[in-house]
């Protein structure tokens, strides 16, 4: 299986300890490493890539804004969620401003932190209910394109075609189980919720 690997970045370590600990509990996601200021996290990112990155915003010697800053200059296709204790509008406009694709408390229930991973890492924005007031109307009506893998596309086209679960697996060589858990992947990243919805969204956005 393959993991959405995550680097943490925030200077308080008892923190970082038990939002690892949540983390690694789940079943798609791995923490790859920890960064206790931007300075620190830059220099892993020499090292490491991760898919995505957790950042404080008030840190020591680099914060998070100016992190996500530098970040984007260097890795633009790196997406980056701030995760804070702070509900300050200028914080979430400096960090909107600075690349970041989401905005998150620090008190955000578990089902909430992983939902907002998933939806960041298929390309989309992700925001706590206390700012959807302030999201710029233009990340309402548009997200980034849904990115797909090679093997999500087979099965999408095969689908639009009309093919059942068995015959898909058969045609791919592959079990019923896992182009049925394709499936569910597939209307998971575009929210729809059967056949015919997937189908009218994969023509609609010229997803084939």
């Amino acid at each position: 299986m393959n993991f959405i690997t995550i680097i943490i970045a925030d200077d308080h370590e008892i923190f970082r300890t038990g939002l690892k600990i949540i983390l690694n509990d789940s079943d798609f996601i791995k923490v790859i490493s920890e960064a206790n200021n931007g300075v620190h996290l830059l220099r892993l990112l020499t090292k490491v890539k991760p898919d995505i990155i957790l950042m404080d915003i008030r840190m020591p010697e680099m914060d998070g804004i100016t992190a996500t800053k530098k970040i984007k200059e260097l890795y633009p296709d790196l997406p980056i969620i701030a995760l804070t204790s702070y509900e300050d509008i200028s914080y979430f406009n400096q960090m909107l401003e600075a690349g970041a694709r989401g905005f998150i408390l620090k008190n955000t229930s578990q089902d909430e932190l992983f939902t907002a991973i998933k939806k960041v890492i298929d390309g989309n924005y992700y925001f706590s209910q206390e700012f959807e007031n302030f999201i710029p109307p233009k990340l309402k009506k548009n997200k980034l394109p849904i990115k797909l893998s090679n093997r999500e596309k087979q099965i999408l086209e095969l689908i639009c075609q009309g093919l059942t679960n068995s015959q898909i697996a058969k045609k791919l060589g592959i079990s019923p189980k896992t182009v049925d858990a394709h499936r569910t992947r597939l209307m998971e990243k575009t929210n729809t919720k059967n056949a015919a919805n997937l189908v009218h969204y994969a023509i609609k956005h010229n997803l084939l």
